[in-house]
């Protein structure tokens, strides 16, 4: 794989159409069923990577259309979880917010490949570079209720790891050129980073020798306040120990000073700089601005521009206007460098 400096990519959710799927940040609803369902998600994905491709976007991703929620994508492909009889559970540290969430019955084991055919999809799409994401095993652990592991959510994330580390290899084997681990629960709990969050991720990537990205997304669901008081800062070293690639990290919304990234400078950072919520296009030049402070600190050579989050979540117009603004922003730097 060869990207450019200052590459524009996405973290990888793309609005799905309104003719496919009702959907929220927490739940899709698909308006088709059967071979018409199916056929709907091949033209949805189809249409996620064309307009990618013609936003001016490095590196793509599949737009993750297929998936009703991004982390019951994956555990509907393990052994010992039940993602239809869900469960009331507590999540989002600091927050009273009580989700319906998966049930773990069982010892968690890979029993399918979960994302490998929708890469398969994508590649046979388009000649750009692929990104494929997955949930990391923190954050599978948080948004599960757990009834078979005692509580043990160390030995808990080792299995989700183990499991992952599988797909991983398969999606390396399939032509993935990189893959992105999302790990929310990571900004919200540093104290389980230290104790098996970090230890768990280099068990995902065993063997993986393609780029490897934690996205250190803080969430904010439903418009909620937002979470830095677990600032990256503490959370940098920990991860630096690991063997991943790099990190993605979101600045768009909280306005870190970009100094902080520097200790990141031999890894490749995914820079969040556009705010992927319902809010008006910026304009370039204050994008080019909020990138140019941070290549003071990075390599141009390791740096990738991405929106905070996925896009999910707003129309389509704006998602490709934001994608197009990525690619105009890093179309700029490169041209003074």
């Amino acid at each position: 794989m060869q990207l450019p400096p200052i590459a524009a990519t996405t973290i990888g959710s793309f609005p799905r159409p309104k003719w496919l799927a009702n959907a929220t940040r927490s739940q899709t609803t698909f308006n088709l069923e059967g071979d018409r369902l199916r056929e709907g998600l091949d033209d949805a994905t189809s249409v996620a990577i064309r307009d990618q491709e013609l936003a001016g976007l490095d590196l793509v991703t599949d737009g993750e259309q297929r998936r009703p929620h991004f982390i019951d994508h994956i555990l509907n492909s393990l052994e010992g979880v039940d993602t239809v009889n869900r469960v009331p559970k507590g999540v989002y540290r600091r927050r009273d917010d009580v989700h319906q969430v998966p049930h773990v019955f069982g010892a968690l084991k890979r029993r399918k490949p979960a994302v490998v055919e929708d890469l398969q999809f994508a590649k046979a799409r388009t000649d750009r570079p692929v990104k494929m994401a997955v949930p990391g095993p923190m954050t599978v652990v948080d948004s599960t209720l757990d009834d078979h592991y005692g509580g043990d959510e160390a030995a808990m994330a080792m299995d989700v790891a183990t499991a992952l580390n599988q797909e991983l290899r398969d999606l390396q084997a399939a032509g993935a050129d990189v893959v992105q681990i999302d790990e929310p629960a990571m900004t919200r709990y540093h104290e389980k980073v230290a104790t098996y969050g970090a230890r768990a991720l280099d068990r995902c990537i065993e063997g993986i020798t393609i780029p490897t990205i934690v996205h250190l997304c803080y969430g904010y669901p439903g418009g909620k306040d937002l979470q830095h008081e677990y600032e990256y800062p503490e959370l940098f070293p920990l991860l630096l120990e690991t063997n991943i690639s790099g990190v993605a990290v979101e600045f768009a919304r909280s306005n870190y000073d970009p100094a902080i990234l520097e200790v990141c400078k031999e890894r490749l950072v995914m820079f969040g700089c556009v705010d992927p919520s319902d809010v008006p296009v910026p304009p370039l030049e204050s994008v080019v601005t909020r990138v140019r402070d941070v290549l003071r600190y990075l390599d141009p050579e390791k740096l990738l521009l991405a929106p905070d989050c996925g896009l999910m979540t707003v129309s389509r117009e704006l998602a490709f206007a934001k994608a197009r603004l990525l690619a105009d922003t890093a179309a700029e730097l490169r041209r003074t460098l």
